[in-house]
């Protein structure tokens, strides 16, 4: 993928967070410590690598290492993951698809109860969920993770979706961003 293809997320990404808040413009790294790696949108439709990268990042200032902010402390981080979240949420919503937009909100909720509950399945989650954006094949899968602490029917709804490669790819990405 040429370069400018993977930079784009990203400079859209700084520079509307630029624009909305100073906060969110001193947050940012410098150019030359941005690490510009696609996690998951690599999974999905290309429409919707934006939306699902604003996302990832959202989740990373909250639960990872970001890639494209430093906020100065804890509660700052929060802020902008939560603004960062629904921000990706409403560059989906743009497509008109509530069933993505459903599928994006239920993963930020359950990945969120991974965290709490210090259990790993999150990556799978993410996985499947970019694979199937949209799809309404993820209700029972999730519903494994979510009662059971099961991923595995998450890891193999993406394998098949999006290739046993591409998800490996992914989930070792994603682990490397996890503190």
């Amino acid at each position: 993928m040429p370069s400018s293809l993977v930079a784009e997320p990203w400079a859209t990404i700084a520079a509307e967070a630029r624009r909305e808040s100073p906060l969110w413009a001193a947050a940012l790294r410098p150019d030359d410590e941005r690490e510009l790696e696609p996690v998951f949108s690599p999974l999905a439709e290309p429409r919707f690598a934006l939306g699902l990268e604003t996302i990832y990042e959202g989740y990373l200032l909250h639960f990872g290492r970001p890639r494209l902010f430093a906020p100065p402390d804890a509660d700052t981080a929060i802020l902008l993951g939560d603004y960062l979240y629904a921000h990706g949420l409403v560059r989906v919503a743009a497509f008109e698809e509530v069933a993505a937009v459903a599928d994006l909100a239920d993963l930020i909720s359950l990945c969120s109860q991974v965290a709490a509950d210090e259990r790993d399945g999150d990556g799978e989650a993410w996985a499947a969920t970019a694979a199937l954006l949209g799809e309404g094949e993820l209700d029972d899968a999730r519903a494994a993770l979510r009662l059971g602490g099961d991923p595995a029917p998450l890891a193999a709804l993406a394998r098949a979706a999006a290739g046993v490669e591409a998800v490996e790819r992914s989930l070792a990405a994603h682990r490397l961003r996890l503190r």
